[in-house]
């Protein structure tokens, strides 16, 4: 049985922050891929080269098959396809990266909905900061942010929190088996999806104008997001409290938008900065105010 550690060594630490920058910098690596393909197929490659070869290796994680196909379809079509079509000309990756954190309200939100625990205060207060956040980018876009690109971003936080819960209900499982073994849901809706929407025409044009960087950003899906990103925090998390850990993620839109800043030139107005303190800080108080709160109690 694994020992939980309650705080985090250094080395471990650096680890967590790792995996922050892979998913950080992700956003930028999609938009790369995003210049070929269309987004529905390359979600749908993403997918399959996070389940070919290792669903060899890895053996099916004990789970209903109808948990695995809801959470390869909620994350594989809802998540990222949805995500993949906003970025295509609609969001940045900058904000693209903080706006999808927003799944973490509706984690909570559908959480509450099924169990039936009431609203806290400080979970209303923490979504109307975030919510003043999300109005100024509304507000003072100017095009980094069309309203459909708003709507898919936050469709696909919804379908991603969808996606935590009925991962919460398969149980304490290999987070790394369970994704790859859920790509095989997600892999053919996708496929499917982009023959019917985006036809065959721009599949093969795509294809064909696919360039080493595109296919390595590709890969970088599979293996940097999938094989490493999911591994290792899935290792940290049978390691430590999810109080700990789970924080680290906040830094994810901090790598999402500097990196879009360093490599895509993405402008960071004062608007910019503004709302993103207010998202990460209405994220934040979600976080924290619990543990804050208990030494208070205990006192």
């Amino acid at each position: 049985m694994t020992d939980i550690q309650p705080t985090l060594s250094p080395a471990r630490l650096l680890l967590a922050v790792a995996v922050m920058a892979v998913w950080g910098t992700n956003f930028v690596v999609i938009k790369i891929a995003l210049e070929h393909l269309p987004p529905l197929l390359l979600a749908a490659l993403r997918f399959t080269f996070a389940l070919l070869p290792l669903a060899f290796f890895l053996p099916r994680p004990n789970v209903p098959w109808r948990n695995l196909a809801a959470y390869g379809v909620l994350i594989g079509v809802g998540q990222f396809g949805i995500l993949f079509i906003a970025m295509r000309a609609d969001i940045t990756p900058g904000l693209a990266s903080l706006l999808v954190q927003t799944q973490i309200f509706f984690t909570i939100g559908l959480s509450m909905r099924m169990t039936g625990e009431r609203v806290q205060g400080y979970q209303i207060a923490a979504l109307l900061i975030a919510t003043s956040g999300i109005a100024i980018i509304a507000l003072f876009s100017n095009g980094a942010v069309t309203p459909l690109g708003l709507a898919l971003i936050l469709f696909a936080a919804l379908s991603w929190a969808g996606g935590n819960l009925v991962a919460r209900a398969a149980g304490p499982v290999n987070m790394l088996a369970y994704v790859v073994w859920s790509a095989l849901f997600a892999a053919p809706p996708l496929f499917a999806l982009s023959f019917a929407l985006e036809g065959w025409p721009a599949i093969r044009d795509g294809i064909a104008r696919a360039d080493v960087a595109t296919w390595a950003a590709v890969l970088w899906q599979s293996i940097g997001n999938t094989m490493f990103g999911y591994a290792a925090w899935g290792w940290l998390l049978a390691r430590h409290p999810a109080s700990i850990v789970t924080p680290i993620a906040l830094l994810v839109p901090v790598f999402g938008m500097g990196a879009s800043a360093f490599f895509l030139h993405e402008p960071l107005p004062l608007w910019k900065l503004a709302a993103a303190g207010l998202v990460l800080a209405g994220l934040a108080l979600n976080l924290f105010w619990p543990a804050l709160r208990r030494p208070r109690l205990a006192a």
